[in-house]
């Protein structure tokens, strides 16, 4: 059965579209069409993406055809049904916007029916014409790239936070990779003492089997997977991009999601994990040159088409009384910012200790709340509070 989504939609038109699905459709919560499909699909409860995205007539026609002209380019797997006044404007906008149908806003249930199967068609012919249908046959895993211009700005802290959440709502099914190729220290963060690291990984049988590389994972004991950082920065420097990008392409067919904490910059191997990438969590500290280099790390990220659908914009070390506020870097990186992490005195504790903040049991904590927050961009699973401190550090 195709998976459909309405938006856009009174309740006379989302009974018409239930019957004409056989109930099988989520309805989105009413109210403004985001532009961007990331934002869009955060509102679903499951998380997975549809086949059809059908689109009533209370969204206002621009909105739909910016959404439209997005998902043709990051998400063509998905067709999208317009039901608007079918008028030649109409037609030549929607058929530029890359949108597969257009139905009068009182189709009856036939109509709606015969356009979401023409379009669920439409959607599965593309999907395989846009990979091989041995790739289609494995879960494709979430690829969430933390990255920062500087260094500083906590990016091994929230990659740590982030991946111990999702491994509470994905139990075995989360992957965190060190790509700090020459200074990682996700073990560190994480109490673990490794057998192998990045290096191994991406060499020799690790790399031609993904059942043997899934051997060259250190477990925590949270049941989160890790590709710990090199031991050394020279054994770091023999990893490339091609690597990073056969990597990272291995565990997302393994593994619900792949986080991955980059070096600060724009490295070879921070670009392949942007590029890989299907989420980018862009992370700068409350400060003027924090603020400042992501305005510029943004702006060559634009130029290079390197911003995925999915972005997601976090401030770290947020004090009232360092002199900015929250609109003031929103306005300097011409963007929103998306969760706000404060400065907190239990950050040094948890690295120091190994135990990740999301597990240490201070469930009231305003930087756990916020790094719960951050989690729940990505999961379709509540996270759980946690019950206690972690009291003991990982062997490898």
């Amino acid at each position: 059965m195709s998976r459909v989504v309405l938006a856009g939609a009174g309740e006379e038109l989302v009974l018409r579209v239930k019957q004409a699905t056989d109930g099988d459709v989520s309805v989105l919560p009413p109210g403004r069409l985001p532009g961007d499909p990331a934002r869009l699909f955060e509102q679903l409860v499951d998380g997975e993406l549809p086949d059809v995205l059908l689109i009533g007539p209370h969204a206002p026609a621009p909105e739909v055809l910016t959404l439209a002209a997005r998902l043709d380019v990051q998400s063509p797997g998905i067709a999208v049904v317009l039901m608007a006044d079918p008028s030649p404007e109409m037609w030549q906008a929607a058929m530029r916007a890359g949108i597969r149908d257009l139905l009068p806003p009182d189709a009856d249930v036939p109509e709606i029916h015969a356009a979401v199967e023409r379009a669920a068609r439409a959607a599965a012919g593309r999907r395989r014409v846009l990979r091989p249908v041995s790739e289609t046959e494995r879960y494709a895993g979430r690829v969430i790239t933390i990255a920062s211009p500087k260094g500083g700005v906590g990016k091994t802290t929230v990659s740590t936070n982030l991946a111990i959440g999702l491994t509470a709502a994905a139990p075995q099914s989360t992957v965190l990779v060190d790509l700090d190729v020459q200074f990682g220290d996700v073990a560190s963060a994480l109490g673990l003492t490794p057998e192998y690291t990045l290096p191994d990984a991406v060499r020799g049988p690790a790399s031609e089997d993904t059942m043997v590389l899934k051997t060259f994972l250190t477990q925590h004991p949270s049941g989160l997977y890790a590709v710990c950082g090199s031991e050394s920065p020279a054994a770091g420097d023999t990893v490339t991009g091609e690597d990073v990008t056969r990597l990272l392409a291995s565990l997302a067919r393994e593994f619900r999601y792949v986080v991955v904490d980059t070096a600060p910059g724009l490295s070879e191997q921070t670009l392949a994990a942007l590029d890989r990438a299907s989420d980018v969590v862009m992370l700068t500290s409350m400060d003027v040159p924090g603020v400042r280099g992501l305005r510029k790390e943004l702006d060559v990220l634009r130029e290079l088409a390197m911003i995925p659908a999915g972005r997601h914009v976090v401030m770290n070390f947020a004090d009232p009384k360092g002199g900015l506020s929250v609109r003031d870097v929103e306005l300097a990186i011409g963007t929103g910012v998306d969760v706000v992490l404060p400065r907190s005195a239990s950050v040094p504790a948890s690295t120091n200790q190994g135990v990740p903040l999301i597990r240490s049991g201070r469930r009231r904590d305003p930087m756990v709340k916020e790094l719960t927050r951050l989690v729940s961009r990505f999961s379709a699973t509540p996270l759980k509070a946690p019950r206690g401190r972690a009291k003991h550090r990982a062997a490898g």
